[in-house]
């Protein structure tokens, strides 16, 4: 089995099961900077052009989106209801389009073609492969499976010298749910590898969690917060494919 984190992308490709994975593109957010003074172009054009090439590198035959694909919460601001609809149609007529749920995705069902496959935030699963936003705890059905990808954490790592020069990096978390921890939650006996990757954001507008700076009080979802994903032991690789080290070598590292 092979995962494929294609490089200097925010996206991964499963080859077993031809499906490209990509989370939080929170189309809709240039509309809350503008109210704020701040003028970006529209990107849901640019968002549909950059998967579109890398449906075409990869050959995929689905289109995984793990949630956050609108912005506005709660309700659809004009500028989603306008792009978004035109974005996923035009994608969904070169790949099948598979989406879960994430906390911005209020009324999505309300725009979206019938064509794509929306499932709650709880997830789904693709043979051993499970997938779901993290806001919520995911499907007991998604334990039995060996991957888990998610979202919703928008991890980044940071880095500060001794004069306080700063550099932020997006990361791919990948780790790995305690498999006694799942059984006691989920009252089960059995369950998969239950290997997991957090997925970095796709849309670089909206920034990100330090996930080598905050402490443990400060993780958000219910399996960071419920210790069910040990993030101190999990893993941390950048866009480029370079491996930094687990996390708790990254909380103690510093440049001199």
């Amino acid at each position: 089995m092979v995962i494929k984190f294609l490089t200097d992308q925010p996206a991964a490709y499963i080859p077993e099961i031809k499906t490209l994975v990509v989370a939080d593109l929170h189309s809709g957010i240039e509309h809350e900077l503008y109210k704020n003074g701040i003028v970006i172009p529209p990107q849901a054009e640019k968002f549909r052009k950059q998967i579109e090439r890398l449906v075409s590198l990869t050959t995929a035959e689905k289109l995984v989106i793990l949630g956050d694909l609108k912005h506005k919460v709660p309700g659809i601001s004009f500028r989603e209801e306008l792009e978004i609809p035109k974005m996923v149609e035009q994608l969904a007529s070169k790949v099948k389009i598979i989406l879960t749920k994430g906390n911005h995705d209020t009324e999505l069902e309300d725009i979206i073609a019938k064509s794509v496959k929306i499932y709650s935030s709880r997830g789904f699963r693709i043979d051993k492969y499970g997938f779901f936003h993290g806001h919520a705890w995911p499907s007991k059905r998604l334990m039995g499976c060996d991957w888990l990808f998610m979202a919703h954490i928008h991890p980044v790592v940071e880095f500060r010298d001794n004069f306080g020069h700063r550099i932020v990096e997006q990361v791919w978390i990948r780790g790995s749910l305690d498999a006694e921890a799942v059984k006691k939650k989920y009252k089960v006996r059995k369950v998969g590898k239950l290997h997991t990757i957090i997925v970095p954001v796709f849309n670089k507008l909206l920034g990100g969690v330090a996930i080598n700076k905050i402490s443990k009080d400060e993780l958000f979802g219910p399996l960071l917060t419920n210790k069910v994903f040990d993030v101190d032991r999990s893993k941390a690789y950048m866009l480029d494919g370079t491996f930094l080290g687990s996390i708790k070598q990254l909380k103690k590292f510093k440049i001199k």
